[in-house]
């Protein structure tokens, strides 16, 4: 059969696939004999302009129903295609829905309008899912379609509401300036069909589209796919079963339309760009200096002092930075004693900013820092005089002279994150609020207990966390699984770098017992030899808790609590051990693969998993306990007969049991979603785009 989208042969086909796919619905859906409840959704009758009509010029679109209607979340869930700029008014009266458009109509042009499954019946709620019209303001209808899914790149969150769009300008800035000329929007399961579509070559893009301007601006979320889309269409011939009236089964074949490519698999992602500038600063108290970037920054800003007697003087000389590895928060310690005196410092600062052109470029401020001293507390000063004119009378001295606080002494403050338990095979870690200067070992002491005593061992080691950020310190041990340990710091052992001395430290903690943990090994296939990949291990709320590199297919855990865990995999693509975005239109973010199944551990347990990351398709990897973009719930549909439409878009038949097994919904051991496929992209199989002929 000859499938000619340009004239007369074209348009027939759409009208005729139109009308069958009616018709269709109407015998295999039906109508409940008898009951007291409706779980039939309304049946679209017919629309003015017709469906498939051509040479169009009016704005306003009515449809009409079986029964009375009602349309919720229009603005976010019908769509226009071409997009319009002006927001359609969309009413529902009676029978009767009611679209009209606020643009001006483009001539020789094919309109959609898709209204996903914002039709229902006003009584039940019933929703017509899947209802879409098109017409034309010239003389032929464009009806070819393109579909597929969205996911988020890092979780494989099914994207909802996500608008996706083609360009046939093939230019990769079409997406930064131009407007998208076909759109669609994705369902509750990431889902999305384009349609009205023209012979020839597009760019597919989907986009997180805030401001409605229907193209990226840089900070929204986006995805591209990786080759262009040429959309066609085949003849194919699809079996249904119908029951008659006299509730036997009969066969029903028919001809249809099947769309391609309709296994489209985009994965959104944002580059997680931020303007970049100076955000906020200040003295932190008389020692500190704080700079915080609005965005992460590669390069170091330069601080030069402005005046006072270090004038010129380059930050290095006169201050000590401790940073994030970011670089987007800085402290500065000041070290140099003519520095500190100054209440109020000029600082010129030297950094890279975004300018208007959304380019990074040096730029020349300075800065003011100025320091406040803290407001003294009457009331307090008050009750601290009080309580000493009280010490001294108990002593016997003349409390009716003038009493003089004894000086406040600012001691060093020392923060340990362990608790009464630590894990065996971690550090101890501690934070001061400022960099130390000096640790007297010999004022360390170390012991661990045996029986009711406590046995002296060498003080362990203690050094910086990060040499960067200078106010965290590690406490390394090899700890004895079930002993407990007590870790002293003697008064005015540690010292920090403006002389103040600590309190004393007395941590007393016992070390898990190796029973205390679970070890788990996943054995991995489905990846070529040459990918570098790294395991996740993941907590109920889909949180990373612990980290494996894949080495010669394997991945293994140590030293695990119990509990209730999940895995994802990312293919670490430039080997750095974390997972990166992408940049659009040059590089993808690399590929998640989730573990189908939760992994329960227990105490002293070694759990061992096969896992072939190529087992399912995207859209069933990840556990449903995982999943945070749920499908709203929907009212099940019955048979004339009373038993349960089946949701052909669910795979499950409305079952209400829970399949442990692997199914592949789609069908064929090639429509896996894979590490890709002969065009260097990802799918995710067919996804039955059929069309009645």
């Amino acid at each position: 059969m000859n499938f000619n989208h340009n004239n007369g042969n074209g348009l027939r086909l759409f009208v005729a696939v139109a009308v069958s796919a009616l018709l269709a619905a109407c015998a295999s859906i039906g109508r409940p004999s008898g009951g007291e409840y409706d779980y039939t959704p309304p049946v679209f009758l017919r629309s003015t302009p017709a469906i498939g009509q051509r040479n169009v010029n009016e704005s306003r679109i009515e449809l009409f129903f079986d029964e009375n209607v009602q349309v919720k979340d229009a603005m976010t869930k019908v769509v226009v295609s071409p997009a319009q700029i002006n927001i359609p008014q969309i009413t529902a009266n009676g029978k009767k829905l009611t679209v009209s458009l606020r643009d001006t109509l483009i001539p020789n042009t094919t309109y959609t309008i898709d209204f996903s499954d914002a039709v229902s019946d006003l009584n039940e709620g019933n929703e017509l899912d899947g209802l879409a019209v098109s017409f034309s303001t010239g003389d032929t209808v464009d009806s070819l379609q393109i579909s597929g899914m969205v996911f988020e790149a890092r979780n494989l969150e099914p994207a909802q509401g996500m608008v996706v769009g083609v360009y046939s300008n093939l230019d990769d800035s079409a997406v930064r300036t131009l407007q998208l000329e076909r759109i669609a929007k994705t369902n509750q399961k990431g889902q999305f069909t384009i349609r009205g579509l023209k012979p020839g070559k597009y760019r597919i893009y989907a986009i997180n589209d805030l401001n409605r301007d229907y193209h990226w601006d840089r900070s929204e979320d986006v995805a591209f796919y990786d080759v262009l889309v040429s959309p066609s269409v085949s003849g194919a011939v699809e079996s249904d079963t119908l029951k008659a009236v006299n509730g036997e089964d009969s066969v029903v074949s028919r001809e249809v339309a099947h769309y391609l490519p309709d296994d489209i698999l985009l994965t959104w992602f944002n580059e997680g760009y931020k303007a970049q500038y100076i955000d906020k600063y200040e003295r932190a108290g008389r020692r500190r200096i704080d700079i915080t970037m609005a965005a992460p920054a590669d390069s170091l800003p330069v601080l030069t002092l402005v005046g006072g007697p270090r004038n010129g003087a380059a930050d290095k000389e006169w201050a000590v930075l401790s940073r994030s590895a970011t670089a987007d928060t800085l402290q500065y310690f000041i070290t140099d004693s003519l520095v500190l005196a100054q209440d109020t410092l000029l600082v010129s600062v030297r950094n890279l900013r975004t300018d208007t052109l959304n380019t990074l470029s040096w730029f020349n401020d300075t800065l003011r820092f100025v320091y406040k001293a803290p407001k003294v507390d009457k009331k307090q000063v008050e009750r601290e005089i009080k309580a000493e004119r009280e010490r001294l009378r108990k002593l016997g001295a003349d409390t009716l002279d003038t009493i003089i606080l004894p000086p406040k002494i600012d001691f060093l403050s020392l923060r340990f994150n362990v608790g009464s338990t630590q894990d065996v095979h971690k550090p101890v870690f501690f934070e001061t609020e400022q960099p130390l200067g000096s640790i007297d070992t010999a004022g360390v002491h170390f012991e661990v207990q045996r029986d009711t005593l406590w046995d002296p061992l060498p003080a362990p080691a203690i050094s910086l966390a990060d040499s960067i950020y200078l106010k965290r310190y590690r406490v390394d041990y090899k700890w004895n699984p079930g002993a407990r340990y007590r870790l002293k710091i003697d008064s005015a052992a540690v010292k920090g770098m403006y002389g103040e001395w600590n309190k004393a430290v007395l941590q007393d903690f016992k070390v898990r017992e190796l029973s205390d943990y679970s070890t788990l090994y996943f054995s991995i296939s489905g990846l070529p030899d040459s990918v570098a990949a790294v395991v996740e291990l993941l907590d109920s709320k889909d949180n990373v808790k612990d980290t494996a590199s894949v080495v010669s297919g394997s991945a293994e855990f140590d030293f695990i609590l119990p509990g209730t865990y999940y895995a994802r995999l990312f293919i670490d693509r430039n080997r750095n051990g974390k997972y990166d975005t992408g940049i659009l239109d040059s590089i993808q973010p690399e590929d998640v693969y989730y573990y189908p199944k939760k992994i329960v551990l227990k105490k002293n347990w070694d759990v061992e998993q096969t896992w072939n990351v190529n087992e399912l398709p995207v859209d069933q990897q990840k556990p449903k306990e995982l999943v945070k973009n749920k499908v709203k719930d929907k009212k099940r549909r019955r048979n004339p007969d009373g038993s349960f439409v089946r949701d052909e878009n669910d795979g499950s038949g409305n079952s209400d049991e829970e399949d442990e097994e692997f199914i592949d919904r789609f069908g064929g051991s090639n429509n896996f979603f894979g590490p890709g496929n002969s065009n260097g992209t990802r799918n995710i199989g067919n996804s039955n785009n059929y069309n009645m002929r």
